[in-house]
């Protein structure tokens, strides 16, 4: 580590739960953001200020003055730019040491498979269950750590998955009705219809850093195959402890090999 990169992380690096190693660890580490709105925008910029080595981030929208009141990597001025770009240029003004790349394009099919497998932690922030489902999927397969979050009106969903662990549940263990999947569009349409509070979007996005952050370093407790539900109107949190589905269709057979 140089020396610009030793005083930027030094805050991090006077922690005694942190250290040197830690924060190479995350120099060292690729992470995988699947959607730059409300929830990846805060994620992508905590993750590039905290040191990660290389962000890859995706998503096939463009920035739109609706989503200016919560996704606060894009500007006025760079409405009608794709949200990748505009995400790419605001994370590399926030910290040239940290490589992001970007993905003008939704994930999907071999693309996605690809991608998933080319980082060591995925953090999917999109707002569509078909979406959400193909995710879990991939990274099950590929046995990477999954972050999944979500918001709507006041209610926001945090769940970490370290699908490295042969104990873990996956996201189909969990959210089994497919049928959910005909009741969600993306991101910018939910929110359209429901409304989105825009501090809790925040709120998870940040969490979700916190997350992949510990997973990576290797620092702290972790509420792994906890689903945490967040009440941003009465300030109210519950964690509902989830076990893995011995027959879930999507990661049973992954166990028995």
């Amino acid at each position: 580590m140089n020396d610009e990169a030793l005083v930027r992380y030094s805050r991090h690096l006077l922690l005694n739960e942190w250290g040197l190693e830690a924060q190479e660890k995350l120099a060292a580490a690729k992470v995988l953001i699947i959607g730059m709105g409300g929830l990846g925008c805060p994620a992508a910029q905590s993750l590039a200020a905290a040191g990660i080595g290389q962000l890859t981030i995706a998503d096939g929208d463009v920035v739109d003055a609706t989503n200016l009141q919560r996704q606060h990597l894009h500007t006025t001025a760079r409405i009608g730019m794709a949200k990748v770009l505009s995400a790419q240029i605001a994370l590399r003004e926030i910290n040239p040491l940290c490589a992001v790349t970007a993905l003008n394009q939704r994930l999907a099919g071999n693309a996605l498979q690809e991608a998933v497998a080319a980082h060591d932690i995925v953090l999917d922030c999109t707002d569509n269950f078909s979406t959400r489902h193909a995710i879990n999927r991939v990274c099950v397969l590929a046995k990477k750590p999954l972050v999944s979050g979500s918001a709507i009106r006041f209610d926001g969903q945090l769940l970490v998955l370290d699908l490295r662990k042969p104990q873990s549940p996956c996201y189909h263990c969990i959210f089994q009705n497919e049928d959910l999947e005909n009741e969600a569009s993306d991101d910018a349409d939910r929110c359209a219809v429901m409304g989105v509070f825009a501090p809790l979007t925040l709120q998870i996005g940040n969490l979700q850093a916190i997350a992949a952050i510990k997973l990576i370093a290797g620092v702290g407790q972790l509420a792994l195959s906890q689903l945490q539900l967040f009440n941003a109107l009465d300030g109210s949190s519950e964690a509902i402890k989830v076990q893995r589905d011995v027959h879930c269709p999507i990661c049973a057979s992954m166990h028995l090999n």
